[in-house]
């Protein structure tokens, strides 16, 4: 339980802090004076005051805030403080002030990965045969479990994605394979089949195949710098695009928002399970939820980041701000989706920790 605890408020502390420390750096680089940078919501626990910043730790560790000099737009503001007034600023950096929130948690993600793509390389599944299926046309062929695909028409496989890629994209067209079992290395002609399978959404597709199965061997391959920095920019927009391809589907109803959506309760069992693995683990974890806060933010929705990134849209297309009624309208709109969808995640968590 300690464990759990601990590991939650480790957790979810990086990511508010990073996510606020975003907003703050800029504001403070738009010239916008910034009045509180606070982790968490409600009382003041303790702090510190520099210049006009009041830094804080709050009383409720599930958010967190920056509050700015004219951040209501229709606030009384004092002639001497409107240099540094966030309504004062042009649109386009009020727009950089609010993206830099969600920006910083795909910024976050990045350093993690490639933190651990430095010190432990990056996981490679081997192209490694685990079961060949019978029937099928690798079985024909006369492939084996524990067959190594070492080429396919003479381009080198390093991955077990190498291959599929390849083989999905073939289009049933024949494939040379040069495979090693043991110590013999031999050549194999394949023609893949058009097959229906299951995506990781547990959708049906279309995708050719040759009736192999990974032994899911993993190796972690060394990279340079520049290769991690590239692995974890792609690992970071990887995730992020899965995010929001899982967030359609939820909308469409093709998957469980009940089975694939959690709240604080869940991060924290995770966060206990995962903190027992090991920091590398844990370190991970806060990557692709950092990732995940970030698209969330993005969300279209008024009181989230992405809400008002919309309302500064429309602002440059029409040339002034949406008037206070429509902003106040929309914003009651967005906290009521809001609180349904709390209600809703907690519920989840409940459900799975007493009826699971």
């Amino acid at each position: 339980m300690i464990t759990t605890i601990f590991s939650f408020v480790v957790v979810l502390g990086i990511l508010i802090f990073f996510h606020e420390l975003g907003h703050f750096l800029a504001a403070r680089a738009c010239g916008v004076g910034v009045e509180k940078f606070s982790l968490g919501f409600g009382p003041r626990l303790f702090g510190k005051t520099a210049g006009i910043t009041d830094y804080r730790i709050s009383a409720i560790p599930l958010g967190g805030y920056v509050k700015m000099v004219g951040e209501e737009p229709d606030a009384k503001i004092d002639p001497a403080d409107i240099p540094l007034s966030f309504t004062h600023k042009s649109v386009f950096r009020r727009m950089l002030i609010v993206a830099a929130g969600p920006v910083f948690n795909l910024f976050l993600a990045v350093i993690i990965f490639f933190g651990i793509f430095q010190v432990s390389g990056i996981p490679v599944s081997k192209a490694l045969i685990g079961e060949v299926r019978e029937g099928t046309p690798a079985y024909q062929a006369g492939l084996q479990k524990g067959d190594t695909i070492l080429a396919i028409d003479e381009i080198k496989i390093d991955t077990w994605e190498d291959m599929s890629g390849i083989i999905s994209e073939s289009r049933g067209r024949e494939l040379a394979l040069s495979v090693q079992r043991g110590d013999s290395v031999f050549d194999v002609n394949i023609i893949p089949r058009l097959t229906t399978t299951k995506n990781i959404f547990g959708e049906d597709i279309e995708r050719h195949v040759i009736g192999i199965t990974s032994s899911h061997e993993v190796v972690f391959k060394d990279l340079n710098p520049f290769q991690a920095l590239s692995a974890s920019l792609v690992q970071t927009y990887d995730i992020a695009k899965l995010t929001i391809v899982s967030i359609v589907k939820m909308i469409q109803g093709k998957i469980s928002a009940k089975e694939n959506l959690g709240g604080p309760i869940m991060i924290a069992q995770m966060s206990g399970k995962i903190a027992k693995e090991g920091p590398g683990q844990l370190a991970f974890w806060i990557a692709l939820l950092s990732v995940s806060l970030g698209v969330l933010n993005f969300l279209p929705i008024p009181v989230l980041d992405g809400g008002h990134l919309v309302f500064f849209f429309i602002e440059l297309l029409i040339g002034h701000p949406v008037n206070t009624k429509m902003r106040e309208i929309a914003q009651q709109v967005g906290i009521f989706v809001l609180i349904l969808l709390m209600i809703f995640v907690f519920y989840n968590d409940i459900a799975r920790v007493f009826f699971s």
